[in-house]
């Protein structure tokens, strides 16, 4: 739900545009849709045409889903509507799988009433030469109805609206772009390939959606939180398209939680007016007090908390000196060498129990890799301590593999019958076929089923390999294959009842005490996303079933592959020694097919296990500045309460 707290000016003193924060995205984009909703319905009233600005990307798909609905449920017609599209990829023919056209389909005007007269899209398909008369006449056409009423906006990580990349002046007008190489990295998982993402865009200019009566950009996940405070907070600037929308008079912000992260009365609310302090948020605000000013927090003083806008704290709790000791006490409590618990210890101010000495432990994967990329310390250190660790992977990553490692490992197969006197007429037509559907395959479209299924079982064996070298054995290794991602696309189906009921099917056979799942919610393709809900799900269901086993079950989210938890939020932090580090990176390195250069690199151009270590020693790092021990590098969990 929306947060209905009444904020006073002050509070959004920082913030230049309207900005609206909801629990969740799902809340937010239901608010936006009955926004567009209610603005058709107006229009249809007055007889007359409502004009919208639609966006693609993966942030308006539960708008659209919503429209949809109230479409199919309540009867919102859009007989009275018109559409002008952002943009489209150039060159891009309209039933390509990465096409602006198809997507609207898809998630949209194949569900509703829409004339299709009224429909309006980028054509990636015209010659050169002509681009620059169809983008006058596209002008020319939301002039003739009128201008827009509404624009929905997403953003991306430079900035952009629609792709207005970096430079894109405030007057600019429906033009060809050149994208920016970071919006080329960011569609690679799209296209199977940065090399496959076309160059260019045909895309609506800044000054046509600033013309809009109406505009609404949107925003979900940490991913976009730091684009998001610049957008809001920052100066105007062509760096920055988006902080373009400051000067809109009826422009707004709609973001979930994650995406406001970084706003400042989200991060560090002290900053901006009075707050109610709690425990939490003094341990946050603490934190950034002695990081800001690199000092451990043992050693911060009453005038460090006067001078940086934190006198209110000592004012109401307590010294500096005796606040310091608690927040120190509560990081230095979070520390254990023992994920699993310490037998016949004192656990009461430790993060795990220490009885059962001897836990069943799963560690949920959503690839076949996250394990050891986000968790591998921890994965060494509970088998080494002689704990019942298994690893449920819950997607096949077939998409993420290389064509040419399938045809490798193919061929592979066939020389094998060979050299060993083996039958090979049935694998040397196989070994023909395969390659000839991976020649004949258009870059960017889905693969033959053939090629997905052996896609699977090179990551499949990559992820046993892994489990071998941490020490457990193969029938310790689930492959749940969740029905969501099985689609050979990156575009996967919505989380369903399948994917829950093998979800609580293997919690119901192992019984664990410990379950580890991912809480990178940043991973840019959602994956990630989605294999959490699906096991947050099956623990309500167990939940309500008053599951014996569950009472005595603790949930942590790890996180590493894509951002590291804020040292506030962490409950448990297992340091690792420079031979356990070097033990995770050999884990990692069994996924050969990941190595070197992985299909989805996402934003951050080095390998897995590059960003794992830098992620871990960075965590151990920050422990240091504040003034406990020093380690080489730190795993940090998150306990979900449920």
């Amino acid at each position: 739900m929306e947060n209905k707290a009444i904020l006073s000016t002050e509070q959004t003193r920082f913030e230049k545009i309207p900005t609206q924060i909801f629990d969740t995205s799902a809340d937010a984009s239901r608010t936006v849709a009955s926004e567009i909703a209610d603005l058709i319905r107006r229009k249809t009233e007055k007889g007359e045409k409502c004009v919208l600005g639609l966006a693609t990307g993966s942030t308006p798909t539960s708008v659209y889903a919503e429209l949809v609905r109230l479409h199919q449920q309540e009867g919102l017609s859009f007989r009275n509507v018109v559409t002008f599209n952002l943009d489209e990829y150039y060159p891009m023919p309209p039933d390509a799988l990465q096409s602006y056209v198809r997507f609207m389909k898809e998630y949209l005007f194949d569900h509703v009433d829409i004339l299709p007269e009224n429909i309006h899209i980028p054509d990636g398909t015209i010659t050169k030469e002509h681009i620059a008369q169809f983008c006058a006449e596209y002008e020319a056409k939301i002039r003739s109805f009128g201008g827009l009423d509404l624009q929905v906006l997403g953003i991306g990580r430079t900035g952009h609206i629609g792709f207005n990349e970096p430079g894109s002046g405030e007057n600019s007008r429906t033009r060809l772009i050149t994208l920016d190489h970071i919006t080329i990295t960011d569609a690679a998982s799209d296209f199977f390939g940065e090399e496959n993402v076309p160059r260019k865009a045909i895309t609506m200019g800044v000054g046509t959606i600033m013309a809009a009566r109406r505009v609404i950009l949107m925003a979900w996940g940490e991913g976009k939180a730091k684009i998001i405070r610049e957008a809001v907070e920052g100066p105007v600037s062509d760096h920055v398209p988006a902080t373009y929308l400051q000067k809109h008079p009826q422009a707004s912000v709609i973001l979930d939680t994650a995406a406001s992260a970084e706003l400042t009365r989200i991060k560090t609310p002290w900053l901006v007016g009075e707050v109610k302090w709690d425990v939490l948020l003094i341990k946050k605000a603490v934190i950034w007090l002695a990081l800001k000013i690199d000092t451990p927090i043992l050693k911060l003083t009453n005038r460090d908390y006067m001078d940086n806008g934190m006198g209110d704290i000592i004012t109401e709790f307590d010294t500096a000196y005796n606040i310091n000791i608690k927040v120190f006490n509560d990081l230095q409590r979070t520390i254990t060498g023992w994920p699993g618990g310490k037998p016949n210890a004192d656990d009461s101010t430790r993060p795990e129990r220490a009885f059962p000495a001897k836990k069943r432990c799963i560690i949920f994967s959503p690839h076949p890799d996250d394990d050891v990329i986000s968790m591998g310390g921890t994965f060494i250190r509970l088998v080494d301590h002689g704990h019942d660790v298994h690893v449920a992977y819950q997607t096949s990553g077939n998409i993420a593999v290389f064509d040419d490692d399938v045809v490798r490992f193919a061929d592979f197969v066939n020389d094998f019958h060979e050299a060993f006197g083996l039958e090979k007429a049935v694998t040397s037509l196989m070994f023909e076929g395969i390659k000839r559907k991976i020649q004949e395959k258009p870059p960017g479209e889905v693969d033959a089923a053939e090629v997905q299924r052996i896609k699977g079982l090179i990551r499949r064996s990559e992820a046993k390999a892994g489990c071998r070298y941490v020490g457990i054995d193969d029938s310790h290794a689930h492959f749940l294959d969740l029905p969501f991602y099985e689609t050979g696309k990156v575009k996967k189906k919505p989380l369903g009842e399948e994917d829950i009921q093998i979800t609580i099917d293997l919690l119901n056979e192992i019984q664990p005490h410990q379950i580890y799942a991912a809480g990178d919610l940043s991973d840019p393709h959602g994956t990630h996303r989605v294999c959490l809900e699906a096991i947050f799900r099956a623990i309500a269901r167990l939940k309500k079933e008053n599951c014996a086993w569950l009472r005595d079950c603790y949930v942590w989210l790890y996180r590493g592959a894509w951002q590291e938890w804020e040292i506030e939020n962490i409950d448990m932090a297992v340091p690792l020694s420079p031979e356990e580090l070097l033990r995770k990176r050999r884990a990692i390195f069994k996924h050969q097919s990941q190595k070197d250069r992985p299909l989805f690199p996402g934003h951050d151009a080095r390998e897995f296990w590059q960003r794992a270590e830098a992620r871990n020693s960075g965590t151990a790092k920050l422990y240091d500045q504040l003034g406990l021990a020093e380690y080489e590098a730190i795993e940090g969990f998150r306990r979900y309460y449920f």
